[in-house]
């Protein structure tokens, strides 16, 4: 059950307090913080001048995370902060003196919506790129603006608007990072786009910058879409809920008042609001979004239901098990939270060394200017006709170790190679998936709409005695085509496919838990499961029928002088097995994970030459499985397209997801997407990932070569600046037309 299965929050830390606690220690002038996830309330303490705005937006970061990651775990703090509870409200305070507290400030702030953290996202990632747009507009009408023979002046102040617009966010970035005492690359870009302004070459400065602000917009664009996903999963929660009185009467309350032991209603074609238990009522339910499987699940008196799922057809009375925050759905959206935290940034190459080659570069500049100075008693910052500078000097060594070419290194192979996918139906979801999907050794695959089609079809049609199955299925098309199961979808389909008209219904009835009951001309007929047969005359057909063969339904039709069946099967995708094999002729291992039942999944695992099967799993089973194949030193793919696969798509070294009938939530978590909905793009993505791969190496090579071999020249003080930005921009040339490869690549 899956209840049975959710880790329990009573042993869980919960982590969120140490999210608080950061906040709170790198925060000068915040001296306490009071929340209550419950209430969403939010108070902090404040000692001194505060900038209010800037602790708003930063509060803001850390209350998204607390929405997601809130539970009722063991409250936990690192020391020497202190920690109290009191009722819903946690208390976290940095030490001080008794006295303290009375100069403290209490303020109240706005604990954002989650509509409100999806605006906040959007205009973040807006802003960035108009920002990204103006530097780049700025930068080619410079260019043009030289090429024209505008006055310096003129130039110089087209350049300076792109400076300006590029450098803007990455310097409000280097601010806060200076005031935390650290450097990264992004202080060493703004130091080389100053250098290079101060000896004249303003189009280089402005082309790093370029780079930099449109990288940034896209890595918050990304982070918007994840907001809107998570957002979109909460508003399609139930938000009310039926209550059944004493008196038996029924009143509407908000899904979030429900108490455990509350007694609801839930109508025919609802969700379920909350995890529960039936009480009184037959209906099934559709549990697609938790396990994947098509079919039906029969929910009869002590039957559970789980939050999210679709009641198809009865009415039930259901008793609640656990609070709205503890449902299925809500606990599906936490494990995509919490599985994309403890998923690995993708590393870049030069994030690896990025402070320490800031650090290094400004460094070897400083120490230059000295040496240059003092010890080879160059002028200090006055050109001469036989001599440059030491200062000169300086600056032509800070460009030409300036990384723009090892910086255009990956993003050009990145661009070209999701241009290649575009064009061939697979969508990257930016550069960490290129350069992951190459070192993939293990892919794991979801059953349902995946390998299969994820839709029941109709396999056959068997009559008894034979002869007369087009009899059967005229009636079973007859009554099918009043309901809106996806049983009675299939069986539409199939008799249109036939030509099969139906009959004139004067009475239709729905008999819970059974099937359907319909009179025509011809009298009284039934369609529905082998229960129903079991109650009527003809019973005895029963035991001489056997059951339908494994991994197909059946659909039972009744009449005066028809018997019959519908059999029903979820067929497997044409290029299924050709990946499978091409993946195993690779080294490639694979596994299939799904919700469906063990016997079901072993006979599509047989037929496709899958040597492990995990079935009957939820989505937290999933994950679990996927950590633990992680943890054995293997490097997963997942390929699923459900909302009940997100959480194992985000937990995953790499996820690719259905693009044609994928669940939003599982697009939303891919960092791959088939969007043909073929299972054969798999390969198509691979074969690209290991040419960028490789082309990545290649680039990353070639630039910082040419780093090398410039920065040395510089030292001995070889290289004018002519010469060195002549060598600069043609290294990043060669690393730009060497990415352009990429689209020529053929796809087998």
């Amino acid at each position: 059950m899956l209840n049975a299965l959710m880790p329990s929050t009573a042993d869980t830390p919960a982590l969120w307090t140490e999210s608080l606690a950061d906040f709170l220690m790198t925060q000068s002038g915040v001296e306490a913080i009071r929340v209550n996830p419950d209430d969403r309330k939010v108070s902090v303490a404040t000692l001194g001048q505060v900038d209010l705005i800037a602790l708003q937006a930063k509060l803001s970061e850390i209350l998204r995370d607390l929405d997601a990651h809130c539970n009722d775990g063991v409250l936990t703090i690192t020391a020497p902060l202190h920690l109290k509870q009191d009722g819903h409200d946690v208390f976290i305070e940095k030490p001080s003196c008794p006295t303290a507290p009375k100069l403290w400030h209490w303020r109240d702030f706005e604990w954002p919506e989650p509509d409100e953290i999806e605006e906040q996202s959007r205009e973040e990632w807006q802003i960035l790129a108009l920002q990204a747009g103006i530097c780049g507009a700025a930068l080619v009408a410079g260019f043009i603006a030289k090429w024209l023979g505008a006055p310096d002046w003129a130039v110089h102040s087209i350049f300076a608007i792109s400076l300006i617009s590029g450098g803007w966010d990455a310097a409000i970035d280097t601010w806060e990072k200076i005031r935390e005492g650290t450097l990264d690359i992004h202080f060493l870009m703004l130091a080389v786009a100053a250098g290079a302004v101060s000896i004249g070459a303003w189009e280089e400065g402005a082309l790093l910058l370029f780079l930099f602000s449109t990288s940034g917009a896209l890595e918050h664009f990304v982070l918007h879409r994840t907001h809107r996903e998570i957002n979109s999963l909460m508003k399609a929660a139930p938000k009310q809920a039926r209550v059944v009185l004493p008196d038996g009467s029924t009143e509407v309350r908000a899904v979030a008042q429900l108490a455990i032991g509350d007694l609801i209603q839930v109508r025919p074609d609802e969700l379920f609001p909350v995890d529960g238990t039936v009480v009184s009522g037959q209906t099934a339910a559709d549990e697609a979004t938790l396990t994947g499987e098509a079919v039906p699940i029969t929910k009869e008196a002590g039957a559970q239901v789980f939050g999210g799922t679709l009641n198809l057809w009865g009415l039930v009375q259901v008793k609640v098990d656990r609070a709205a925050q503890q449902s299925a759905l809500q606990k599906i959206i936490t494990l995509i939270e919490n599985a994309q935290h403890m998923r690995a940034p993708s590393q870049r190459f030069t994030d690896n060394f990025g402070t320490r080659y800031t650090v290094g570069v400004l460094v070897l500049v400083f120490v230059m200017f000295f040496v240059w100075w003092l010890g080879l008693h160059l002028p200090p910052f006055t050109n001469t006709e036989t001599t440059r500078s030491a200062f000169y000097r300086a600056m032509t060594l800070l460009v030409v170790m300036s990384p723009c070419a090892l910086v255009l290194s990956i993003p050009s192979a990145i661009l070209a190679a999701i241009a290649w996918g575009a064009k061939r139906g697979v969508l990257f979801r930016g550069g960490a998936a290129i350069e992951k999907l190459a070192e993939v050794d293990t892919v794991a695959m979801d059953k349902t709409g995946t390998l299969t089609e994820g839709e029941l079809r109709v396999a056959k049609v068997e009559s008894f005695p034979p002869g007369r199955e087009m009899e059967a299925l005229r009636i079973a098309v007859t009554l099918e085509s009043n309901s809106n199961h996806p049983i009675a979808r299939a069986i539409t389909a199939y008799g249109k496919q036939h030509g099969i008209e139906s009959h004139e219904l004067h009475e239709f009835q729905s008999i819970a838990g059974q099937g359907l009951r319909g009179r025509t001309a011809s009298g009284v007929s039934y369609v529905g499961r082998r229960e129903l047969m079991a109650k009527s005359e003809l019973s005895k057909f029963l035991a001489d029928v056997p059951d339908a063969p494994l991994g197909f339904s059946e659909v039972w039709v009744l009449h005066a002088d028809v018997v019959g069946r519908v059999l029903l099967k979820d067929e497997i995708r044409t290029g299924s097995k050709a990946v499978l094999e091409r993946l195993a002729a690779d080294g490639v291992c694979t596994v299939m994970l799904t919700g469906d039942r063990r016997a079901a999944a072993t006979e599509v695992a047989k037929e496709l030459g899958i040597t492990e099967v995990r079935a009957g799993l939820h989505p937290e089973d999933k994950v679990l499985a996927i950590e633990e194949i992680t943890k054995g030193g293997h490097k997963v793919a997942m390929v699923g397209d459900g909302v009940n696969d997100a959480p194992s798509l985000a937990a995953a070294y790499v996820s690719v997801a259905m693009g044609a009938r994928g669940s939003d939530a599982a697009l939303e978590q891919s960092d791959v997407v088939l969007m043909q909905d073929k299972i054969e793009k798999l390969l198509s993505a691979r074969k690209i990932s290991h040419a960028a791969r490789s082309i990545i190496k290649q680039n990353i090579a070639i630039s910082l070569g040419a780093v090398i071999v410039m920065a040395v020249s510089a030292l001995f003080g070889i290289v004018p600046l002519t010469l060195g930005v002549l060598a600069h921009e043609g290294s990043t040339v060669v690393v730009c037309l060497n990415s352009l490869r990429l689209l020529f690549v053929k796809e087998d």
